[in-house]
């Protein structure tokens, strides 16, 4: 029935510093960029993997709760082969990463940090085979 996730849209509150963030500084490709007249918005479709990321504007989106734990997304997770690199990225660039953790469900290092408009993200430590990251059914977290 359902074969992938095709892409995850986000709503940001100033299009170019989302768009340095996700582009500059987090090394997604920007596949297209087109500016809606009509809505007064800006799109772009980002690629990470074999999955788009949409990042969009609007003139005066609502800010969406993230304290306590609203519904909805809660978070979007990246798959990184080893987290240490993309910290010290994320830290030379001024980024506040949380505290790396271990999953106690499948022993996989992450960590957490915010994109400019305080959205939580977090990078997912997954090991590579043959350049890809490699998810087994054992390194998948058990939800209860």
């Amino acid at each position: 029935m359902l074969n992938a996730i095709h892409h995850v849209a986000l709503i940001c509150t100033d299009y170019n510093r989302s768009r340095q963030f996700y582009v500059e500084l987090l090394g997604l490709d920007l596949i297209r960029e087109v500016y809606r007249e009509e809505r007064q918005s800006w799109k772009a479709d980002l690629l990470i993997g074999s999955v788009q990321l949409e990042l969009f504007s609007f003139p005066a989106p609502a800010m969406r709760p993230s304290h306590p734990e609203a519904t909805g997304l809660r978070h979007l997770a990246f798959a990184v082969p080893d987290l240490d690199p993309v910290i010290a990225r994320l830290e030379a660039a001024n980024v506040t990463v949380e505290p790396i953790r271990i999953d106690p469900y499948t022993d996989q290092r992450f960590t957490f940090f915010r994109d400019p408009d305080e959205l939580p993200l977090e990078l997912y430590e997954v090991p590579l085979r043959n350049g890809v990251a490699f998810v087994t059914k054992s390194s998948t977290r058990e939800w209860r």
